[in-house]
This record gives C-alpha cells, sequence and structure tokens, in this order.
C-alpha cells in the first residue's frame, strides 16, 4: 500500500499542487481545499514548521558595512557627472539642471552616489541555512500586491516566507510538540460531492 495519497495525478503534477497549497497555507494561514489533499499538506506544512522551530534560533548577529544609494527628497537616487577616465574627479555634483533636463558634459559620465553603512545581519549557522533550504525546495516564491496599487507592477514586493516562517510562525509554537495545523470539516462540495474542509494554523 502507498506511503501517501496519489490524488488522481501524476507525481509531478501531485508534487505542484502540495506546494502550492503548502505556500498558500503559510502565506495566508488557511485555506479550504479537499480532505484528502488537506491531509497530505498538513503532513508537508507540520514538517516545515517544525524545522523552523528547531532551527529559530540558530543564528548570530554580524556587522556588516554595506554600500546603499544616497537618495533626494522624491525618494530617487542622486547621480553626479563625474571624469570618464578619473571616477574620483567630480565635474557636476547633479546629472540635471535646475529645469530638471539631463546635463551632458563632454568627457563625463553619469555615476549613482553611494554612502557606506552599517548594518547589522542575522548569519545562519549551517543547520539552519540547511533547514533554510529545505523550506526553499518546497515553497514557492510569493509576490504580494497592496490593495491601493491593484494592476502596478512597480507596487509588488516578494515576501520571504522562509524568514516568515523562522520570525513569525516559528515563536508561536516553540512551547508546542507538534500539531501546528487543524482540519476543520465544512460539508460537500457543490458538483462532485467531494468533502470540503479548512486547514489553517493553530
Amino acid at each position: 500500500m502507498a506511503k501517501y495519497r496519489k490524488l488522481g495525478r501524476t507525481s509531478s503534477q501531485r508534487k505542484a499542487l502540495l506546494r502550492n497549497q503548502v505556500t498558500a497555507l503559510l502565506n495566508n494561514g488557511k485555506i479550504i481545499t479537499t480532505d484528502a489533499k488537506a491531509k497530505e499538506v498538513k503532513k508537508i506544512a507540520e514538517g516545515l514548521i517544525a524545522l523552523a522551530v528547531k532551527e529559530k534560533d540558530n543564528f548570530e548577529t554580524v556587522k556588516v558595512t554595506a554600500k546603499v544609494a544616497r537618495k533626494d527628497k522624491d525618494g530617487k537616487r542622486v547621480k553626479q557627472i563625474v571624469d570618464k577616465n578619473d571616477h574620483s574627479k567630480v565635474l557636476a555634483e547633479s546629472h540635471r539642471d535646475k529645469d530638471g533636463k539631463i546635463v551632458r558634459i563632454e568627457n563625463g559620465v553619469t555615476v549613482t552616489v553611494y554612502d557606506e553603512v552599517e548594518k547589522e545581519i542575522k548569519k545562519d549557522m549551517p543547520s539552519r541555512l540547511h533547514a533554510r533550504r529545505q523550506m526553499l525546495k518546497v515553497l514557492y516564491p510569493v509576490t504580494e500586491v497592496p490593495a491601493e496599487n491593484k494592476g502596478k507592477k512597480k507596487a509588488t514586493k516578494e515576501v520571504d516566507l522562509v524568514a516568515k516562517l523562522f520570525d513569525e510562525i516559528a515563536p508561536k509554537y516553540a512551547n508546542r510538540n507538534g500539531g501546528y495545523t487543524r482540519i476543520i470539516k465544512i460539508g460537500q462540495r457543490k458538483g462532485d460531492g467531494a468533502l470540503e474542509v479548512v486547514l489553517e494554523l493553530v
């Protein structure tokens, strides 16, 4: 007997379906699906949460210096014109004049101005890094669109689901040994009569 439900799909279709539903569950907190699918998704999701709980504190904070583009009051990058041959020689502080027209200077190139900033970052220990990669094998990338900017590509931002697992979901279940999700039956589906359930994080 098989140790998993085949769900009437080929292995590649089944894997894609389960990955999609696990991603949706961890991103939204709950999903509505059939009973058979929910039981398979539950197995995978609980495994990922258990991994996150185990490795949530396995990191060290490190100070690093990073180059960050300087921005003006409108949030646009500050650019200046420098000599083509000697980049340390500044020819003009801005690449636009007072009217907003682009300034052209012979032998000059436009470059972005960068500032060095000290940042504190979390550096994963080897076992946490391995756990992160195991999670990325299952989870799909998620992009979030704010409600007020629907239809605009610029407004979308990528959600780091692995970071959400480590920083938000895992601390909630730190004192819990398993049982991170629950299945609530909501009745039969119109059409094929399949039993529908709500699968949610406890």
